[in-house]
């Protein structure tokens, strides 16, 4: 039966705060997310602002066990111990029909003593993205946490200008970060490291309880779960913009969004964070600072492994994210087996869109029309250097000519790989802006556009246009 617990707070009671939510002045609840209330087993009724709000309350449900975690990180590169859940608390844990565990956190919830200081607020600007966001990543098949429900208010909240507060309640599998791992190792609490370690196998990697080398068990699926997700964050051209160990998750997901963007214009060094000066994470860092992220979390795994095994247990993620980026690479580029070649062909393409500049998600859905007994000429038409193009198409022909499947489970297939429709942040930019004038209609648009990335949808077509030149390959704040 779905019910609520409270495991973390009871387990790791030592490593939290417990934090009542404060709720915001004239809050509304502006989107629901049907869908994954279903799929969650989550009851009708919380569909009503009145009755959720009620839950969050204080001697309630959602309310009265809520905490705040306490972690460090490494933020661009540098170790911060002061970090926590400065406005975000852990209403607790959903378990589903079948059994399955869901953190249900409340995002912008008022301050903690993790706050420093901060308001502990979220606003609606950024709450909205992150709606957006994971739900957007979802569709695709990218891991991500998802969002159940978004708040409005009329709060007043203060930013680099005066804003209005908002709330999300967000799902994960939990929010276990590898900041969480860090923080007790460097400030040598072996005995709470301990706790976290023996509290993360009983309840999210129960197949590791009783194993001989559990502690490598743990590594080694958070190596190659990382390695999966970052592949495919740059096979779909998804930029996170702000990749620091703590919001890094021990599960594989995208977690914690801030000024991400989905490639416009194929730039491989592309910043979409402003205040990366140094490009640390910019989109072709990506696998590099994972891999980074991962050193740094592993570091918490000395007490009960050797060096060399941890040094073996790492040198995977390169050929598993290696794997996963050809095998999605090739599911775009329509190779349903690797010839020798492949890599030539793929890697020739790409350049012509950094030359050119062209747009990364229309090119590849162009791509997914090219026929062996046509002219081609609106594929070629698509980019300046045609000669160039046409006599890469020409390889690329000869190429797909091997393939045993006909052209139109080719094709179809492609479509399936190279999606329509991804999040351009102008178009996030412009639901916000109506959003923050009462009218959620276009975030309704966006979230219903969204949830079938791969199909045509008639009477939508310019949700999967190329963005005017002035908004093209926008970079945003940090600030939400």
């Amino acid at each position: 039966m779905s019910q609520i617990t409270h495991h973390y707070a009871q387990s790791l009671s030592n490593t939290v705060s417990q934090v009542s939510p404060s709720l915001l002045h004239s809050m509304q609840l502006s989107i629901y997310n049907r869908d994954l209330a279903h799929e969650l087993n989550i009851p009708n009724q919380w569909q009503k602002a009145d009755e959720l709000m009620s839950l969050m309350g204080r001697n309630n449900a959602l309310g009265r066990d809520a905490i705040a975690q306490k972690y460090g990180g490494h933020q661009f590169g540098v170790w911060n111990p002061d970090l926590g859940d400065g406005r975000g608390l852990l209403l607790g844990e959903w378990q589903d029909n079948s059994g399955k565990s869901w953190d249900l956190h409340l995002k912008g919830a008022g301050q903690t003593p993790y706050s420093r200081m901060g308001d502990g607020r979220a606003v609606l600007r950024s709450t909205i993205r992150e709606y957006l966001a994971s739900e957007a990543l979802h569709a695709l098949g990218i891991p991500t946490s998802r969002a159940l429900c978004l708040f409005s208010s009329d709060h007043p909240v203060l930013r680099e200008q005066l804003e209005t507060g908002a709330m999300m309640i967000r799902v994960a599998p939990s929010h276990l970060r590898f900041g969480h791992f860090e923080y007790y190792y460097h400030t040598k609490q072996e005995a709470t490291l301990n706790q976290i370690f023996e509290y993360t196998f009983k309840h999210h990697f129960p197949e590791l309880v009783g194993v001989d080398k559990p502690h490598a068990g743990l590594l080694r699926a958070v190596v190659h779960s990382t390695a999966t997700l970052i592949a495919k964050w740059q096979a779909f051209g998804f930029c996170h913009g702000v990749m620091n160990t703590d919001n890094m998750s021990i599960h594989g997901i995208t977690f914690d969004f801030g000024p991400y963007a989905f490639l416009d214009q194929f730039i491989p060094d592309y910043i979409c964070n402003h205040s990366d000066h140094q490009g640390r994470y910019a989109y072709d860092q990506q696998p590099g600072v994972a891999l980074w992220n991962l050193n740094a979390f592993a570091q918490a795994f000395m007490g009960h492994m050797d060096i060399e095994e941890i040094r073996e247990i790492l040198g995977e993620y390169e050929p598993a994210i290696l794997d996963e980026y050809t095998r999605l690479m090739q599911g775009k580029f329509g190779f349903a087996v690797s010839l020798p070649n492949d890599n030539l062909i793929v890697n020739d393409f790409m350049d012509i869109l950094v030359n050119e500049r062209r747009d990364y998600t229309i090119s590849f859905r162009a791509l997914c029309e090219v026929s062996t007994s046509a002219d081609n000429q609106a594929f070629t038409r698509h980019f300046i250097d045609q000669a160039r193009v046409s006599k890469w198409l020409q390889r690329y022909i000869e190429r797909i000519n091997q393939e045993t499947r006909t052209e139109a489970e080719r094709m179809s297939a492609m479509q399936q790989a190279n999606p329509s429709y991804v999040l351009r942040n102008y178009l996030a930019q412009k639901a916000i802006k109506e959003a923050q004038e009462g009218d959620f209609s276009e975030t309704e648009n966006l979230l219903k556009v969204l949830k079938s990335p791969f199909n045509e949808q008639p009477g939508f077509e310019r949700y999967a246009a190329e963005p005017p030149a002035s908004e093209s390959g926008i970079a945003l704040s940090c600030s939400s």
